[in-house]
């Protein structure tokens, strides 16, 4: 369906003054020409346009043919024109509409019994949970999943990351489970999410490219990173020197502090730890994983958790004490996270002595065992 359709338009019929007088503009492009000439029902120009050569199936940068067009519009004479001219009649465009569901969409139903006299197919009604109704209302963040290539063999696992090409760029994509499709709480968790990537850019975060919810399954696209997650590389390599610990401490509050400060309400993490850190090839680490957290505003600078007895299980060692105890909190619990992933590079592994939910609420904090070569002298205490 065309999202630049206006709403509630008034149409002019086919061969009025105002239609005969609009030239087509001298800077289109051949395809663009063709789509415009279906727009205004001109069934002469666009034979013409189609003896001169140009492809009756030619789409725009949403996917759209003149077949799309012309049904959307309601110009039956062009869409007979373009039938005779064997126009691929299932096309779909980047929401995998097709002409048949477009004028049916728009209520022009002597073209949707052409169209499916002719073998046209109206997409299954594959409708998700944020399937909107006016084609308008399309987020611009909406992809369409045709462009993203997974390898074949590899089975798409809901509610996990995978790594897919986009446009010829390696993306993580992240599928969400159709079994959470009738799960309100798991959908509103998802909008959040959506919400909350597409307002931030900055070089420590990792980069929402775009998402998939008008198809199924629904899906987040971000930037990908080959060298995986600073977990990983702490689990390989163990502590971390002085220069690295600095630079990538450094990295990862820059990137804190941006979110921190988003308008009109900061982005608390809730969910910091080394596995939402990613390392990419200039070397640079990026904060991932926030926005899952739902919080309710309590405050001006605070909030709680919105579904906690939902995601307890979840917490980790790097979640503060507060969040354990299902109280109000601000942003201080990811500096508490940061503390702990600053402790877990400079030792190299976890802090196993306050693992557990008691002693970290009771304020017991890991003391540094390894001798701090290359550090500030302060740095211990």
């Amino acid at each position: 369906m065309d999202p630049n359709r206006r709403r509630g338009r008034s149409q002019s019929p086919v061969g009025s003054q105002a239609d005969q007088d609009l030239a087509v503009p001298d800077n289109l492009d051949s395809t663009m020409q063709l789509l415009f000439l279906a727009c205004q029902g001109d069934a002469p120009g666009v034979e013409a346009l189609l003896h001169g050569g140009v492809d009756v199936n030619s789409i725009n940068l949403d996917g759209r043919t003149a077949l799309h067009v012309a049904a959307c519009e309601g110009q039956r004479e062009v869409v007979s024109v373009l039938l005779d001219w064997q126009a691929n009649i299932d096309a779909r465009d980047r929401w995998g509409s097709t002409a048949v569901a477009d004028s049916k969409c728009y209520g022009h139903m002597d073209i949707y019994d052409l169209l499916k006299s002719h073998g046209g197919k109206a997409p299954r009604n594959r409708r998700t949970p944020m399937m909107v109704s006016n084609p308008g209302e399309i987020p611009e963040y909406e992809l369409n999943p045709g462009e993203l290539q997974f390898r074949k063999g590899d089975e798409v696992l809901k509610g996990t990351y995978q790594v897919a090409k986009w446009n010829g760029t390696k993306v993580s994509v992240k599928i969400v489970d159709r079994e959470t499709y009738s799960d309100q709480e798991a959908i509103n968790s998802f909008r959040h999410e959506l919400t909350v990537f597409e307002k931030v850019r900055h070089p420590n975060v990792v980069q929402f490219i775009g998402a998939v919810t008008q198809n199924i399954p629904m899906m987040i696209v971000s930037e990908y990173h080959a060298n995986a997650d600073l977990g990983s590389l702490i689990q390989r390599k163990g502590r971390l020197n002085g220069h690295k610990v600095l630079r990538y401490a450094l990295d990862i509050a820059r990137g804190m502090t941006y979110l921190h400060q988003c308008k009109p309400d900061p982005i608390i993490h809730c969910d910091l730890k080394p596995k939402n850190i990613f390392l990419d090839n200039g070397g640079l680490m990026k904060v991932g994983g926030f926005g899952l957290m739902r919080l309710s505003k309590m405050a001006p600078d605070k909030v709680k958790l919105m579904n906690h007895e939902a995601i307890v299980d979840t917490f980790s060692y790097y979640t503060a004490p507060e969040m354990h105890r299902n109280e109000v909190f601000d942003m201080s619990v990811d500096a508490y996270a940061f503390g702990f992933i600053l402790y877990e590079m400079v030792e190299g592994l976890p802090n196993m002595e306050s693992t557990t939910v008691i002693a970290r609420c009771e304020g017991m904090r890991p003391s540094l065992k390894n001798k701090l070569k290359g550090y500030p002298s302060d740095f211990k205490g």
